[in-house]
């Protein structure tokens, strides 16, 4: 079995103690993770294992993996017999699917296709704090403008 693997740079943005995860922002976007002992604003590096992302050419609605991101394949490269290395782009991250050659005929994977990473939150456990190397905070959800009007109430 081929081994890869992919480090994401990433900071906690909050704890739910009613799910026991912690979400995470990097530069491709949010990630949720088993709770992770390290202080809301605090840097982690998580390490995934390649063999436990699942891609998806449409949007994923009914399945149990909460991590789906989309993203865009920047390169595919055939390894041994059967496995094959698809790297997608999540922003100004990378992260690496480990997937078979089948799987790269049957959905016709090539750079350029947009399509849908997706990591189960269980399969996330090697995260190590890390101060450095921090993606920029987040922005506020509040200061993104909007295009409605607003309508004048009748009372």
């Amino acid at each position: 079995m081929i081994r890869l693997s992919t480090i994401l740079h990433a900071r906690v943005l909050e704890h739910d103690p009613k799910s026991g995860l912690t979400t995470l922002y990097f530069d491709g976007g949010e990630m949720r993770v088993p709770r992770i002992d390290a202080p809301v604003d605090s840097g982690v590096a998580l390490e995934i294992d390649a063999s436990d992302v699942a891609i998806a050419l449409s949007r994923p609605m009914d399945v149990s993996i909460t991590n789906r991101m989309p993203a865009t394949i920047v390169d595919v490269e055939l390894l041994d017999l059967p496995y094959a290395r698809v790297t997608f782009a999540l922003g100004d991250a990378r992260l690496n699917a480990l997937v078979t050659w089948e799987s790269v005929e049957r959905l016709a994977l090539e750079p350029g296709l947009r399509a849908w990473a997706m990591i189960k939150t269980a399969a996330i456990s090697n995260v190590a704090v890390n101060p450095a190397r921090l993606p920029e905070r987040r922005p506020p959800v509040l200061a993104q403008t909007s295009n409605l009007v607003k309508l004048p109430v009748r009372r």
